[in-house]
């Protein structure tokens, strides 16, 4: 049964875009922002998000992408 919008609470999760080292890029991957409240900023998310990839490429049957770079959307660029 689809939900009602509006019903998901704000906040819940953190969206980054992900740059492959073969220069693919993958956009709005999510990320639970309770791993991204401590002191280690968006570095949590690189873990979550290369442990996603490996499952992936496990139940795809092909070794998992490089990761070159990680930016949060909506992040101001430095």
């Amino acid at each position: 049964m689809p939900k009602k919008p509006g019903t998901n609470p704000k906040g819940e999760f953190a969206f980054f875009n992900v740059v492959y080292e073969d220069g693919s890029q993958r956009s709005n991957r999510r990320v639970p922002a309770e791993l991204l409240s401590g002191l280690d900023g968006d570095e949590p998310a690189r873990g979550f998000i290369v442990e996603q990839d490996r499952e992936i490429a496990e139940k795809a049957g092909r070794p998992p992408m490089k990761i070159k770079s990680i930016s949060r959307v909506g992040a101001k660029k430095k």
